[in-house]
């Protein structure tokens, strides 16, 4: 994955994804530029997985006490 993909916000890298996916339902680009997209585009699917993964750990990381205050539990 290029570093440019990986300084992407997960709404950044999404929104660029959505522009690929078009791009290439259009069926109006040329067969490497279609190649070259593609590839893009699993690279930033790939990235987006990884952001909503990390995400996901966070979230589950937040426990509510009896007392009902949040607290963090140590991610493995």
């Amino acid at each position: 994955m290029t570093d440019t993909i990986k300084s992407l916000s997960f709404e950044d890298a999404l929104s660029e994804l959505e522009k690929i996916v078009r791009g290439l339902e259009g069926g109006q680009l040329k067969l490497e530029e279609a190649i070259a997209s593609y590839e893009r585009g699993a690279a930033l699917r790939q990235h987006c997985e990884t952001k909503l993964s990390e995400a996901e750990a966070r979230v589950q990381a937040i426990v509510q006490k009896a007392d009902g205050s949040l607290d963090m539990k140590p991610m493995d």
